[in-house]
């Protein structure tokens, strides 16, 4: 064994070359570096990865916070702007142009009213094979009937009825309507055919055809029904409602009359409706 002298001076040696290093002697306490404790929350202060978006969120909320008038005047701008086109439509509904001021004021008032969806626009050809549209029966009272010349009984009765109507309004009621029998049959029915066909009862009486797709659009514009039965070839009838409609000068409908209806009941008819729509013009 070494003496303890050379025990103690190699211990002295050693602690010498230690502190040189820096590294403490054996019998001090290790310090350890203190880390702080951090909560995985949604703390005021922290960074985690958490609470970023709530921090983003509340950011974005106070940079686009704004006072109340940023919202008031454009939502007012936004009204006046829609409030004076619709004042400007109306303008240019109610304006008229000077051509036309007189063909309105031959108009009669009652025009303005609001009447059930019954006729429309149409386009067909009279006996003359001239064009026939609405407009060239505003201005007048017409009385219109839809038939065909091949029928065999009810509608020479129809024909008949309305020649008598227009005798017995001129004569009795000094007024004057103009009678239209338009045709379900185009197939057959053409201008001639009309005007040989309605020339036996009233020369009064004018006629219009047209295409097929022509007929069968004013017909469900005036609610008629109509159809083809026991068809051979050339050889077929139609069965159809026999109504014939009232319109006053507007080409609005006024009454519907059937069939049951005799020609002085239906003269008395029409002149009712006449008369009413005079007088509420004058009003």
């Amino acid at each position: 064994m070494l003496p303890a002298r050379f025990l103690k001076l190699s211990l002295l040696c050693r602690l010498g070359a230690a502190r040189a290093a820096g590294v403490p002697p054996p019998w001090q306490t290790r310090q350890f570096p203190v880390r702080g404790f951090q909560s995985r929350g949604y703390s005021a202060g922290g960074s985690s990865k958490y609470d970023r978006p709530m921090r983003q969120f509340a950011e974005e909320n106070e940079s686009n916070s704004r006072p109340l008038i940023y919202y008031i005047v454009p939502s007012a701008i936004l009204a006046f702007a829609g409030l004076a086109t619709y004042v400007h439509y109306n303008d240019e509904k109610r304006a008229v142009p000077l051509g036309k001021q007189a063909q309105q004021n031959s108009i009669p008032k009652r025009c303005t009213t609001n009447r059930p969806a019954i006729g429309g626009p149409f386009k067909l050809y009279d006996t003359e094979n001239n064009v026939v549209t609405e407009s060239k029966l505003r201005g007048n009272w017409t009385l219109m009937y839809f038939g065909y010349t091949s029928s065999p009984d009810v509608g020479p009765k129809e024909v008949e009825k309305i020649a008598d109507v227009v005798k017995l309004l001129e004569s009795k009621y000094d007024i004057k309507i103009k009678p239209l029998f338009i045709t379900l049959d185009p197939q057959r029915d053409s201008p001639a055919q009309l005007k040989a066909y309605l020339s036996e009862f009233d020369p009064r009486i004018t006629g219009l055809t047209g295409s097929v797709d022509a007929i069968r659009q004013m017909a469900q514009e005036y609610r008629i029904f109509f159809k083809k039965v026991g068809e051979v070839g050339q050889d077929y009838i139609v069965e159809s409602s026999h109504n014939m409609y009232l319109l006053d000068p507007c080409l609005e409908t006024v009454r519907c009359f059937g069939a049951e209806y005799k020609a002085s009941d239906l003269a008395e008819a029409i002149t009712t409706e006449i008369q009413k729509a005079s007088n509420s013009a004058a009003k």
